[in-house]
C-alpha cells in the first residue's frame, strides 16, 4: 500500500490534463499497476486452503475489476445493480450476493446468473428464495449468514454483528433455517459466512476471529449432523488513512493463518471478500486550487471539487492525507496552516483542516491519497450540479483517460 511510488505517475497525468483542459483540473487518477502489484502480493501471501474474492462496493470501475481479475477467485456483489454490473464487466467470473433487504426480483436475478452463490440473511430471505427457485426450477447453492458473539472479539468502529444488526441469523434461528433447509431440495448449503466488524487493523485479533468462525462451524455441523465445505469470513480489514502505516499487517496476519490451518490439519476452506484493503492505495483524488483567502485568522484553500466527490474524509471523520503538486505561480502562503475545502455551499464540505504547507499558490494541485475505494462510489455525486471529476487510469502501456 505503498502510495509514495505511484507519485511521480500521478504528477505526470496532471501535468497532461492541464494541456488537455483550459478548466482547472479535478481528476481521479488511479494506478492500474500499482492496484496489480497489491493484489498479487496479497495472493501471494494467503496459505492453501483460502480463496480471496473481490468486494466490488469498494469500487467496480471496470478497469479495476479488470486488473483484479486475474488474481482473485471471484467478485462479491451487495445488490442487483452490482450484480447486474459483475456479470456485464466480468462474464464468467463466479459471483457471491449477500447484503440485507434482498428484492425477490435480486433473489430472481441471483438465480439466473451461472456460478452465483447467495448470502441468507434471514429466515424470511431464506423462504423467499426457496419459493423462488422451485417456481423458476433452479437450484442454488447458499450460504447461512451468522451474526454470533466471539467472546474477547473487542470491537472497532463499524460493527456488523455479535450484537444487535440488520445482518445475518442467530443462532437461536439456526435450527429452524436448518430444519426448512431439509424440505427445499433446490437450495445447498455450501457453507456459513461470517463478518462480524469491519476497519479491522489488529492482525491478532482478525486470527482470533478466524479460528473462533471455524471452531463455530464444526460446533454446529457436529450438532447438527450436517456438512459444508467453506467457511466466508468475510473483509473488513482496516486502512488507517492518517497513518498508513499503521493499516492491516496483511503479511503478519497470512503467517498466523498459515500456522493456524496447518496445525488443525483444516479441512474446511476459508474464503475471504475484502474490498477497501484491495483497492485503497491505487487511487487518487486531485483539485486543483482556485483561490486560497483568510477568514478570522484562518488560511483556506477553496479548490476544484469537494467533497461530493470525495465523501471518504467526511465519513471517516479524519484530516485526509495530501501531497501539494506545485504549479508555476508564485506561493501565496509559506510555512503555516491551511483548511483545505472544495466548492460546495457548506462549511462541512472539508478534506483536511489547519494543515501544515510548506507553499501553495492558485494553480497547485492537492493530490489525496488512498482514494482508490469507498470514494467517488460513495459520494453525493450530483449536489450543485457540478460537473464528474476526469477518470484516469494509468497502466504500464501509453496512460489512458476515461470519462
Amino acid at each position: 500500500m505503498n502510495t509514495s511510488d505511484s507519485l511521480p505517475r500521478v504528477r505526470a497525468a496532471v501535468d497532461r490534463l492541464r494541456v488537455e483542459s483550459g478548466e482547472p483540473v479535478c481528476a481521479y487518477v488511479y494506478d492500474l499497476d500499482a492496484l496489480q502489484r497489491h493484489v498479487r502480493w496479497m495472493r501471494a501471501a494467503l496459505p492453501e486452503g483460502c480463496e480471496l474474492y473481490y468486494a466490488a462496493k469498494a469500487n467496480a470501475e471496470a478497469p479495476i475489476l479488470d486488473t483484479l481479475a486475474p488474481w482473485v477467485d471471484g467478485f462479491e456483489a451487495a445488490s442487483g445493480g452490482e450484480l447486474r454490473w459483475l456479470r456485464q464487466a466480468q462474464p464468467g467470473k463466479p459471483l457471491l450476493f449477500g447484503g440485507p433487504g434482498k428484492l425477490d426480483s435480486e433473489l430472481e436475478l441471483a438465480l439466473d446468473q451461472p456460478g452465483c452463490t447467495l448470502h441468507v440473511e434471514s429466515l424470511g430471505e431464506l423462504h423467499r428464495l426457496a419459493a423462488i427457485a422451485e417456481r423458476l426450477g433452479c437450484k442454488a447453492s447458499i450460504f447461512l449468514r451468522m451474526n454470533i458473539g466471539v467472546p474477547g472479539m473487542g470491537d472497532t468502529r463499524l460493527m456488523m454483528g455479535g450484537k444487535p444488526t440488520p445482518f445475518g441469523l442467530d443462532e437461536a434461528d439456526l435450527p429452524a433455517a436448518l430444519e426448512a433447509l431439509r424440505g427445499y431440495p433446490q437450495l445447498h448449503l455450501e457453507g456459513f459466512h461470517f463478518h462480524l466488524m469491519s476497519h479491522q487493523r489488529d492482525a491478532g485479533a482478525q486470527l482470533m476471529l478466524v479460528r473462533a468462525y471455524l471452531d463455530i462451524v464444526h460446533r454446529l455441523q457436529e450438532a447438527y449432523g450436517i456438512k459444508v465445505q467453506i467457511v466466508n469470513a468475510g473483509g473488513g480489514f482496516g486502512v488507517d488513512y492518517a497513518e498508513p502505516a499503521r493499516s492491516f499487517d496483511w503479511l503478519d496476519f497470512c503467517e498466523g493463518l498459515k500456522r493456524l490451518l496447518s496445525e488443525r490439519q483444516e479441512a474446511l476452506r476459508l474464503r475471504f471478500e475484502p474490498g477497501r484493503y484491495v483497492s485503497v492505495g491505487c487511487g487518487w483524488y486531485v483539485m486543483e486550487v482556485l483561490d486560497i483567502k483568510r477568514s478570522h485568522g484562518e488560511y483556506f484553500a477553496v479548490a476544484r471539487g469537494g467533497t461530493h466527490h470525495f465523501r471518504t474524509p467526511p465519513a471517516q471523520g479524519h484530516d485526509h492525507p495530501f501531497v501539494v503538486l506545485r504549479g508555476t505561480q508564485q506561493p501565496v502562503v509559506q510555512d503555516t496552516r491551511v483548511t483545505l475545502v472544495g466548492q460546495l455551499c457548506t462549511p462541512k464540505d472539508v478534506l483536511a483542516r489547519q494543515q501544515p504547507i510548506a507553499a501553495l499558490a492558485p494553480g497547485d494541485c492537492l493530490a489525496f491519497s488512498l482514494a482508490g475505494a469507498y470514494a467517488w462510489n460513495i459520494s453525493h455525486q450530483n449536489f450543485l450540479m457540478h460537473p464528474p471529476p476526469r477518470m484516469v487510469f494509468l497502466d504500464s502501456g501509453p496512460p489512458g483517460t476515461a470519462g
